[in-house]
C-alpha cells in the first residue's frame, strides 16, 4: 500500500493541521472521550445489571449491540487520538492519511436496527455514538478522501485560504 502523496496537495496537510487546531476538533475530541468514559461506566455498572434482567433474545441483542457500541467508540477514539497527535506535532499530517489511521469497520459500526427490549440507557448510548461516528466519518471523508483525485482544493477551502491571506492569519 502506498502512502498518499500529500506533498502534491499541500492544502490537504494544511487542512488536517487546521482542523486539529480548531475549536471543532477540541469539542469533538472532548465529546468522544466523554462518551467513551460514560459508556464504559454504563457497561461495567448499571448496564451489566440491566442485561441480567433481559429475556434470552434481548440479552443476545444486548451483547451484540454493546459490542457494536464499543467498536464504534474505539474507532472514533482512535481517529481523534491521531488528530490530536497531529495537533501536538507528534505525527505529520501525511502519516494521518494512511489507511491504518482512518476510520474502519463501517459495516459493523453502521449496521441497521436496534432490537426491541433493550435498556433505554443502552439505546441512548447507541444513538449518541452513531451520531458521533457519522460526524467523524464526515470529517474523515472531507479531510482525507474527497479531493484525492482532484488537483485543486475544495472551493470552500480556497475561499478560506483567501480570507486567511487577506487578514494576515
Amino acid at each position: 500500500m502506498s502512502e498518499p502523496n500529500v506533498s502534491s496537495t499541500p492544502w490537504r496537510a494544511e487542512v488536517i493541521q487546521d482542523f486539529a487546531r480548531s475549536e471543532l476538533f477540541q469539542r469533538t475530541f472532548q465529546e468522544g472521550m466523554d462518551l467513551v468514559e460514560e459508556t464504559a461506566g454504563y457497561l461495567d455498572g448499571s448496564g451489566r445489571q440491566a442485561s441480567k434482567l433481559l429475556s434470552r433474545n434481548a440479552a443476545l441483542a444486548y451483547a451484540a449491540e454493546s459490542m457494536r457500541l464499543t467498536t464504534r467508540l474505539m474507532q472514533v477514539a482512535s481517529w481523534l487520538l491521531v488528530q490530536r497527535a497531529v495537533r501536538e506535532g507528534d505525527m505529520p499530517p501525511s502519516a494521518a492519511c494512511e489507511d491504518r489511521y482512518r476510520l474502519a469497520a463501517v459495516d459493523v459500526c453502521l449496521a441497521n436496527g436496534v432490537a426491541e427490549g433493550l435498556p433505554k440507557e443502552l439505546v441512548t448510548l447507541l444513538d449518541r455514538s452513531e451520531r458521533l461516528y457519522e460526524r467523524v466519518r464526515h470529517l474523515d471523508k472531507r479531510m482525507y478522501v474527497e479531493g484525492e483525485a482532484d488537483e485543486a482544493p475544495h472551493p470552500v477551502l480556497s475561499q478560506h485560504d483567501r480570507l486567511k491571506t487577506a487578514f494576515g492569519n
